[in-house]
């Protein structure tokens, strides 16, 4: 049988080839066992799921295992934004929660995340129970027929926009954004934000135009529902011809986001951390600690200084930034691939309240998306930023591994290297206080070299090194 690993966020698979209705109700069974062993079975599980092939029928396959094993399970009703399922577990006080979803991955994946009863990440050392608990084969998986569970009120279908939009209205204050008159682009990516900033944001002056909305599971247009370039190229180019202020990005889950401005060039995920760090300290003055990944921006490190707030940096994934959230009651929590989370909220990521906040930005200051990336700049100095994504031969990873591990490199792009950081692969700090980072990454069969510097003009030498290093460039 397929061997099941939980890697960065959940475990993912191709689907028919190791993601199978088997494995997924292989993978229930483990759940459902850690939930008892915890003593959070009682309180029942919400399960949701995006709009991936046959995502819905995982979702429901799942929720037969759950039942089998004597748990109430809260099943979402059609495919929903992984923010909404996330604060649904808390706002059913449920023991935990399972979503169907690959996010950003091709469209052959499909995914299994499972979330604890504040609906964030499950640290990783619980992850490693949840694996030790799924059983060899389905000879060890118990399962209740839907219809039975359904009827004896074991599974119960439900909408979970309600509690979540209630959520929302008390976290931003929607009249201003109904009434700014803008023009928003959102590209939904084909994904579970189709629908929800036009019904969240309509009545006023302000007018949202959706792309890539109807459910397309072969996500025409892109690689992968992933908001970077260049999959997101395809959307952007509307901006111009809607004349749209700002472009919001989802992805395929929609708790990713990704931005665009008034010009139709894309905002990275490490100038939007920046925003978003900007916006709550300076403009809406709040005070808190900032939570990131070792592979995003060196801005907020900056702004923390400025505003003197505590800064602290995790490994890679939320599986590492939602309990430091919790431990330390932060304002904001964040990583490169656009994921952000916010005080006052489940610690998970949220593309939709994302881009709700910075339309807010947009309406307090009265400035269009580059204007506000100069008000950044002014305070923090202008940064870039760059991302290499490469697949390699598994028999390369020792391979690999060796060559970052011996690597100390005395300058990188022309400067000099100060520091290595191993938290999450290796990350050497330069004298500008840029960095470049080369680590595998937790969920596909790929190895990504980031970059970030105040020297634009370095940057490109800077990722050549790095792949370099690796062994993945002569």
């Amino acid at each position: 049988m397929t061997e099941i690993i939980f890697g960065t966020d959940g475990w993912r698979g191709r689907i028919a080839e190791d993601y199978t209705f088997d494995s997924v109700r292989r993978a229930a069974q483990g759940f459902a066992a850690y939930l008892q062993q915890q003593g959070l079975a009682a309180q029942g599980v919400v399960v949701g799921h995006d709009k991936r092939f046959q995502a819905g029928d995982f979702a429901r396959a799942t929720a037969e295992v759950l039942a089998g094993n004597g748990i109430r399970v809260w099943l979402t009703q059609g495919a929903t934004p992984t923010p909404a399922i996330s604060y649904s577990v808390v706002h059913h006080g449920a023991g935990g929660g399972v979503n169907i979803t690959a996010s950003h991955n091709p469209p052959h994946d499909c995914g299994f995340k499972v979330r604890d009863p504040r609906g964030g990440a499950i640290p990783p050392d619980q992850l490693k129970e949840i694996e030790r608990l799924i059983p060899a084969s389905v000879e060890g998986v118990k399962r209740l027929r839907f219809d039975d569970a359904a009827s004896d009120g074991t599974i119960t279908l439900f909408d979970p926009a309600p509690a979540y939009i209630e959520l929302l209205h008390k976290l931003v204050d929607f009249q201003p954004l109904k009434d700014a008159g803008y023009r928003v682009l959102v590209d939904c990516m084909w994904g579970n934000g189709a629908g929800w900033f036009p019904r969240l944001l309509s009545g006023g002056r302000t007018e949202i135009i959706e792309v890539h909305a109807e459910h397309n599971p072969i996500f025409p247009f892109m690689s992968r529902p992933e908001p970077i370039p260049p999959n997101i190229d395809h959307g952007l180019s509307f901006v111009k011809k809607v004349n749209a202020d700002v472009a919001i990005i989802n992805d395929g889950d929609a708790d990713r986001v990704g931005f665009g401005d008034e010009n139709g060039n894309f905002i990275d995920q490490l100038r939007v951390y920046g925003l978003l760090g900007y916006y709550f300290l300076e403009i809406r003055g709040e005070r808190g600690p900032i939570v990131k990944t070792i592979s995003t921006t060196k801005m907020l490190n900056k702004l923390g200084a400025i505003y003197g707030v505590p800064v602290y940096e995790t490994g890679v994934g939320f599986k590492y930034i939602a309990p430091k959230m919790m431990e330390v009651d932060a304002m904001i929590g964040g990583e490169e691939s656009g994921g952000y989370a916010f005080r006052g909220h489940v610690p998970e990521r949220d593309g939709i309240l994302a881009g709700l906040y910075l339309l807010d930005m947009m309406v307090r200051t009265g400035k269009k998306p580059s204007q506000l990336l100069d008000l950044l700049f002014d305070k923090v100095g202008p940064h870039f930023y760059k991302r290499v994504d490469s697949t390699f031969d598994k028999e390369r990873t020792a391979e690999i591994l060796r060559n970052v591990d011996f690597a100390r490199p005395e300058t990188l792009g022309g400067l000099k290297v100060e520091e290595i950081v191993t938290i999450d692969g290796h990350q050497f700090i330069m004298e500008d206080g840029g960095w470049l980072l080369i680590r595998f990454s937790g969920t596909e069969p790929i190895i990504r070299v980031y970059g970030e510097t105040t020297r634009e003009d370095r940057l490109d030498d800077i990722i050549a090194d790095g792949l370099r290093l690796a062994g993945l460039r002569d």
